[in-house]
């Protein structure tokens, strides 16, 4: 199979498909291994050294676009991609289709065999190819958030950690997840007030025993999240359906008694946010204001530490990577039930129930 790689295109976004050490694994087993020039140079890797692992630089994206068999990607296509669309192609990342209807309709249109990291669902239920750019995204809402607290940010003028003889900031973190473990993780570390709430149980027990005292778990009610939000600085939102439109937990009604100044970390934007206000941004401009409250929803938070996330990228994704473009998408599917669920797109045809769902389309099973 040829494989491709080619430059992301999306603001600010420094991750790239392929590292050399996959690109290198890609040619061992046999396939071809294409790559746009200067495709991994935001993320500290150069044409030289995907030579070295045996891939081909290529000068133009049309032109990986064109000769590969499957593409490999980060980011969803945008629109001035989808032209390079044809019947038959394979396009490998993360699609997201619940929040694009416009992608998801161009992706049918051509005939495009659309693979999303963000559905390949193991059987325990955990999400493999997601899982490492939400351990990412986790931790650095925290960081980031903590930053957009700062006054000559626009924030509140609190300090997460507090010092002594002044009480320390309130993290509220919506979801307990991946996300919300790693969020967890940072927050406890900067000895903030946290408060984790989720409708798992099971999770909450397990963070009790975890973090004891140093944090508060609820279970994730309207009124415990309405409640938590009053009191919050910091808020963050890592709550996640696989493959569909992530719910509108937090509402514009919560907003009148919200502290002013106060921050709220959207990390299911991806997937449409989790404010019934959300919009994606970007990293030259993250933040918008609504009712005296920060939004933070980059819509690639990892892109930020992309040499740290295009390698823990590549060490998920390979493994399913392989298997394609070894014995092909057909084959792939039937002896894989995690790839079987990352299929979104096949033949003109809508194999995620969850986009399906969306945008009120005709759901075909695959077999």
């Amino acid at each position: 199979m040829v494989v491709g790689c080619v430059k992301e295109i999306k603001k600010f976004e420094g991750r790239v498909g392929l590292t050399p050490s996959a690109a290198r694994e890609y040619v061992n087993a046999g396939h071809q291994v294409l790559i746009e020039t200067n495709a991994g140079i935001m993320s500290g890797f150069s044409d030289g050294d995907y030579s070295k692992a045996g891939a081909e630089i290529v000068e133009k994206a049309e032109q990986v676009w064109k000769r590969s068999d499957m593409i490999i990607k980060v980011k969803e296509p945008l629109e001035a991609e989808f032209g390079f669309f044809r019947e038959g192609l394979i396009i490998y990342t993360y699609l997201h289709l619940a929040a694009d209807e416009k992608l998801t309709k161009a992706l049918l249109s051509a005939k495009v065999k659309g693979v999303a990291y963000e559905t390949i669902i193991l059987d325990d239920g955990s999400l493999p190819c997601l899982k490492p750019m939400s351990e990412v995204a986790g931790r650095l809402s925290i960081i980031e958030g903590a930053k957009r607290l700062e006054k000559p940010f626009g924030g509140s003028g609190v300090l997460l950690s507090g010092v002594p003889g002044v009480e320390r900031g309130n993290v509220v973190i919506l979801g307990a997840g991946v996300v919300g473990e790693n969020a967890l993780k940072i927050a406890v570390g900067l000895e903030a007030n946290v408060t984790v709430l989720d409708i798992n149980l099971k999770k909450l027990t397990y963070l009790d025993d975890l973090y004891g005292n140093k944090i508060t778990t609820l279970y994730s009610s309207a009124d415990n999240i309405e409640k938590s939000l009053e009191k919050a600085d910091l808020v963050v939102s890592g709550v996640l359906l696989p493959g569909a439109k992530a719910p509108k937990i937090i509402k514009r009604s919560y907003y009148k008694s919200m502290r002013p100044g106060s921050v709220i970390v959207d990390v299911a934007i991806d997937q449409g946010g989790s404010t019934e206000v959300s919009h994606a941004t970007y990293h030259d401009d993250p933040v918008f204001v609504v009712d005296g409250i920060n939004h933070y929803c980059v819509a690639n938070i990892p892109g930020a530490v992309s040499r740290t996330s295009t390698i823990a990228l590549n060490n998920a994704t390979i493994k399913f990577g392989l298997i394609i473009a070894n014995i092909g998408l057909e084959a792939a599917f039937k002896a894989s039930k995690p790839i079987k669920a990352g299929v979104n797109t096949y033949d003109g045809k809508c194999t995620c129930k969850g986009v399906a769902e969306s945008f009120s389309l005709p759901y075909f099973e695959l077999s």
